[in-house]
């Protein structure tokens, strides 16, 4: 929730270990997301925004000479989680738990965005994210 400890935390890696590669292999929030589809679509501002900052301190990091090979978004789908239950939605698509139907989310449209444009759409406005 503190995009720049992210880009701390890589920083203090590559310090403390040289250079090495570094994947990130699960990064992401739990925020309220609609329980069904409005127009066939899954709005979920606050994750685009967590993961357009958290996108960015990883960015800054890389700027700083830290190897990061890898970025991974945590979850792709919505799931069974532990300690919540179905009760907390993590993922970039919206899973209908009882049809198994599945909706990628505004998230997944942004993520989307980013590795298309290789980065580019970390730094255009954040409407820019496709419909």
């Amino acid at each position: 929730m503190f995009p720049e400890a992210l880009t701390k935390v890589l920083l203090w890696v590559t310090e403390r270990y040289g250079k090495v590669p570094i994947y990130i292999t699960e990064n992401g929030a739990a925020f309220y997301d609609s329980p069904q589809p409005i127009d066939g679509k899954i709005d979920d501002p606050l994750r685009v925004e967590y993961f357009r900052q958290h996108l960015r301190a990883a960015h800054d990091a890389m700027r700083q000479g830290v190897d990061l090979r890898g970025y991974f978004a945590w979850s792709l789908l919505d799931n069974y989680e532990w300690s919540h239950g179905y009760s907390k939605r993590f993922g970039i698509v919206h899973v209908d738990f009882a049809t198994q139907r599945r909706t990628p989310k505004a998230s997944a449209r942004f993520y989307a965005s980013v590795v298309r444009s290789r980065g580019a759409a970390l730094f255009s406005a954040p409407s820019a994210a496709p419909a």
